[in-house]
């Protein structure tokens, strides 16, 4: 919501500057640090609602910012920005506990609708919510508790995987392109960078192995959960 405190952490000022920019047109209060350890002192003392973490930093880099906020079990979103066009990167800074990502150079506008679709992930993630589990092949989503099971086994998820999971289950066996994930499963309503999807849905299959639920890429438009 508006007047929230975004907390942005870069290097290059004229980031810096364009984020804050559009970030304060939407009302956003937004605070900014140039490196590692300022990052994790300001986290500490500010509680930021959310995080804009870039990788590449002097000394103490993003991963292990992200690394050091998720052993404390600081649960403040992070959204990292990286450079580096590489999924190892993204992947490595998802296991790690980052929220999203977004890869330089990024649409200002892009950031602000990440921004939002995080926070109101958030809120959406704390709400009460007393729907019934779905089941899909050995699937159990539970979205009361936020936990997923495949033939009883509890699947480790991030907040973010669990909610394209949960995406692919209610609309089972239907094609969904990336816009319509992003928009689902993130709620963006502007769409730039559709690679996190496959991102997500790459870390996904790795985690329903075993499973009879089988994440199916469609050619030229998107995927779609079968069994």
């Amino acid at each position: 919501m508006p007047g929230q405190l975004i907390l942005l952490v870069d290097d290059e000022p004229n980031i810096i500057q364009l984020a804050r920019m559009y970030l304060e047109r939407d009302g956003y209060r937004v605070d900014a640090v140039g490196d590692g350890q300022a990052a994790l002192d300001a986290v500490a003392s500010q509680r930021p609602a959310l995080v804009v973490l870039d990788l590449m930093l002097p000394a103490v880099d993003g991963f292990e910012v992200c690394r050091q906020l998720r052993a404390a079990n600081n649960p403040v979103p992070i959204l990292m920005v990286t450079a580096r066009d590489e999924d190892v990167d993204k992947i490595l800074g998802l296991e790690m506990g980052a929220d999203d990502y977004l890869t330089k150079p990024f649409n200002p506008r892009e950031l602000v609708a990440r921004v939002k679709a995080i926070l109101r992930r958030g809120e959406r993630a704390a709400a009460p919510s007393g729907s019934a589990p779905l089941l899909f092949a050995d699937l159990t989503i539970d979205t009361a508790r936020r936990e997923a099971r495949a033939g009883g086994r509890l699947l480790d998820l991030r907040a973010q995987e669990f909610e394209v999971l949960l995406a692919l289950v209610q609309n089972q066996g239907l094609a969904l392109s990336r816009e319509k994930l992003l928009n689902l499963a993130w709620g963006y309503d502007f769409y730039g960078q559709t690679r996190t999807v496959d991102v997500h849905i790459a870390q996904l299959r790795r985690k329903l192995s075993g499973s009879r639920a089988r994440i199916e890429t469609v050619p030229g438009v998107g995927y779609k959960l079968v069994s």
